[in-house]
């Protein structure tokens, strides 16, 4: 089973184990943050098994020791599941203010990283820019769509990427130096986010990458924002990331000096003309 996942791995296994490695098995599936955690005396403790049961339930998954499985199991964690956000015995999330210390935590380790110059120069190039194109997969793919929404304040050819029923490919092909590309890469990212990183830089576009804080900081690209995606809850925190659009766009808009003015006036003559708003 070398190439199963983690957790594919006890799924697959757990209606031939013993019951009490059911069990433990069950836990692991529910909470495999848990193994990613704890030695194997404390998962042992948490599923009420022995020592000896937690060791034949890694040797039944295919692992020759508990930190094999344990290693495993840390590298899915830091792909981004959000089952790996949640523990046995966890506290009661539904406390509002557990998720607004959190979100305000996030917003401070972002937005105080970010620099006035950086902001200025990303809004420079996307004013200068032939086209602007917001790439996203997953969760990052409504973000990169909600920041072209906001930049058609100021731009006229900024478009969000994939759509439905496209590849990459189809876009990075006409990709040119003269564009800028806003890279999107939150957890979960696509297995082949580093290849569509390196395609696009080949193509002598700017890019501009967004990131969650579990990412290295990429030398490589014009800019590199990294927004804090901690939360209270099993799913990650996306407050950072519309604080930085809102920042991006509301800056690009401030440098479009005249010319943003006049496209704001125009949008909003049209909004009255075709009465949709």
């Amino acid at each position: 089973m070398p190439d199963q996942s983690f957790l594919a791995r006890v799924r697959r296994k757990l209606p031939e184990l013993h019951p009490a490695e059911r069990r433990l098995g069950e836990l692991v599936c529910d909470f495999p943050g848990e193994l990613a955690s704890y030695s194997a005396s404390e998962l042992a403790a948490l599923a009420g098994v022995s020592n000896a049961t937690v060791t034949r339930f890694v040797r039944r998954l295919g692992y020759k020791s508990y930190e094999d499985a344990r290693r495993d199991a840390r590298d899915e964690a830091s792909s981004g599941s959000r089952l790996y956000l949640q523990h046995a015995g966890q506290a009661d999330m539904a406390d509002p203010e557990s998720y607004l210390d959190s979100d305000i935590r996030n917003l401070r380790d972002t937005i105080g990283d970010v620099s006035r110059d950086d902001i200025d120069r990303l809004a420079e190039a996307l004013l200068a820019a032939r086209k602007v194109w917001c790439v996203g997969y997953r969760a990052s793919n409504s973000l990169a769509t909600y920041l072209q929404w906001q930049l058609l304040q100021a731009i006229d050819d900024a478009v969000p990427v994939p759509g439905g029923g496209q590849t990459m490919g189809e876009h990075v092909a006409r990709m040119t130096e003269r564009d800028v590309v806003v890279l999107f890469g939150l957890r979960r990212r696509i297995a082949g986010f580093d290849e569509l990183l390196a395609a696009i830089a080949a193509t002598g576009a700017e890019i501009a990458l967004i990131t969650d804080e579990g990412v290295a900081a990429n030398r490589g690209a014009g800019w590199h924002f990294r927004c804090a995606t901690r939360s209270s809850g099993p799913l990650f925190s996306h407050v950072s990331v519309m604080a930085l659009i809102n920042l991006i766009t509301n800056r690009t808009i401030e440098l479009a000096a005249d010319s943003g003015r006049q496209r704001l006036q125009s949008i909003e003559n049209y909004n009255d003309l075709l009465r949709e708003l």
